[in-house]
């Protein structure tokens, strides 16, 4: 699995893209943008005619369902997750054909649907997320230039020869991004990872700082990130990132129809929208439905290609949105007061952030090589810190809380049927969104002291994604995904 060193920031963390993968659509549609600028960057587009991809692993087995292809066909165009239209990403492997002409920075290349091959069976070393790019001159002739991509969850992708997101670290490349960053892990130069006060490999060390520091966990997050950006960055950054959450919410919560991929499923979250509306009119507590509309109206917006924000992955992206969501129901005076606001939320994601942190670093994020424990747990985990911490949770409970949820979504299996970011993901992240608040609120009904350590349910999960059968890690070759008949 892999392992990290680097502080990873929760503005990368927190990456804004599309839908419905981080690991299948947002990290190759990276990969083929960074495989294009690096070959405008040596001065060897111009004797480029075409670009061969093969795509490995998990990458090929649930691909097309989740739009691989596409992606990646975008990103040869220079398409940016971050801010290109997701109307444009759809169609575009398949208007390839037999052979095609492609702009690429200006540059006219000729691929066809042939150049961009599956192989479902075949293994690259580093991860199960692996693509093979290849430039020529002609078809037939030596490569111009090769390299091997891993999407590695949530976005982040790792060239072979380098570190996360094809920063070149032997080459002391800078990898600093704006806030909000469009590629994925923080910056890093010459093999080292970022200067940040508060270095830390595990929950034992956090929670150290803060003791020492007589602080909370967003406030050792907040030294990390201010010392990276400015204050002001920082905070735009966060600010933005949850008002994309927040407007996929009420995107989720509009929209209605048939989601795309051909397995009939049918949007449900402006349904129950309308519904609870009618029940709150009423009286009745409909909280904890309100929790899981805002988790699927979040999901169906990523079934769909639509804007999301990876938290920390677009399988997993309705969670921690939800929790937000329904944190500032539950509390009127903070969710009409704009500064108020904007505090709790940049406390929740900093916390939340700092969670996922660990995970990324000590275990992984992903469903390739975790299972789905790694992304909807990992998530569930993350929002009960982060609730917990706005509850007024000392750093130690919070700790109970992330363990809590953790520990019950342990072996989670990652088998989508079809191939598709549908079943069971949507209503899985409507469930997790609940543990996530029932964790935060057993855990503040604590002093903070357990039994099981975060750090040792992390490392649990790495155990068990190692040891789960790969057909249970998003490759639709088993669980439900064979079970549910699709004709």
């Amino acid at each position: 699995m892999t392992h990290t060193s680097a502080y990873v920031s929760a503005l990368d963390l927190f990456s804004i893209g599309i839908g419905p993968s981080s690991s299948h659509t947002v990290g190759p549609m990276r990969a083929a943008h960074v495989f294009v600028d690096r070959l405008e960057a040596d001065g060897l587009l111009s004797a480029v005619r075409t670009i061969a991809v093969v795509l490995h692993g998990s990458l090929a087995a649930t691909g097309v369902g989740h739009g691989t292809p596409d992606a990646v066909v975008a990103g040869l165009t220079g398409l940016d997750p971050r801010t290109c239209d997701p109307d444009l990403i759809p169609g575009g492997w398949a208007r390839l054909g037999d052979g095609a002409d492609l702009t690429v920075r200006g540059h006219a290349l000729r691929m066809g649907q042939a150049d961009l091959r599956l192989a479902p069976l075949t293994l690259l070393p580093r991860h199960p997320n692996g693509m093979r790019f290849t430039a020529r001159g002609r078809p037939g002739e030596a490569p111009v230039a090769e390299e091997v991509y891993y999407s590695i969850g949530g976005g982040f992708i790792r060239r072979d020869g380098a570190g996360d997101d094809g920063v070149d670290r032997e080459d002391g490349v800078d990898g600093r991004r704006p806030a909000g960053g469009t590629t994925g892990s923080g910056p890093t130069r010459g093999g080292r990872g970022p200067e940040v006060p508060f270095e830390f490999a595990s929950m034992a060390d956090l929670l150290g700082y803060c003791d020492r520091e007589r602080g909370s966990i967003a406030g050792i997050a907040w030294a990390n990130e201010t010392a990276l950006r400015p204050a002001e960055e920082v905070r735009a950054g966060l600010d933005g990132v949850w008002q994309t959450m927040s407007a996929c919410v009420d995107a989720g919560l509009l929209r209605t129809g048939v989601l795309p991929g051909g397995l009939g499923v049918h949007r449900r979250a402006a349904d129950v929208r309308r519904r609870l509306d009618l029940l709150d009119e009423r009286g009745e507590d409909t909280s904890i439905e309100w929790l899981q509309a805002f988790a699927m109206a979040v999901s169906e917006e990523n079934a769909a290609g639509r804007r999301v924000v990876t938290a920390p992955t677009n399988g997993a992206a309705g969670i921690i949105p939800a929790v937000g969501r329904h944190y500032l129901r539950t509390r009127p005076d903070i969710a009409g007061d704009p500064a108020r606001r904007a505090a709790a939320m940049r406390t929740y994601l900093l916390t939340a952030a700092a969670i996922g942190s660990l995970f990324k670093r000590n275990a992984s994020i992903s469903g390739a090589e975790a299972g789905c424990q790694g992304e909807v747990g990992s998530a569930c985990s993350m929002a009960a810190a982060g609730i917990c911490a706005l509850l007024g949770g000392t750093p130690d409970q919070v700790e109970n809380a992330a363990e809590i949820a953790m520990e019950h979504n342990l072996g989670l299996t990652c088998d989508p049927v079809a191939g598709l970011v549908q079943v069971p993901c949507i209503e899985r992240n409507a469930i997790a969104a609940c543990t996530a608040v029932a964790a935060a609120r057993l855990a503040r009904q604590g002093d903070g002291a357990h039994v099981v350590s975060l750090d040792t349910v992390i490392e649990t999960m790495r155990q068990t994604g190692v040891d789960m059968s790969g057909k249970y890690k998003e490759t639709s070759t088993g669980g439900l995904a064979v079970n549910v008949v699709n004709c």
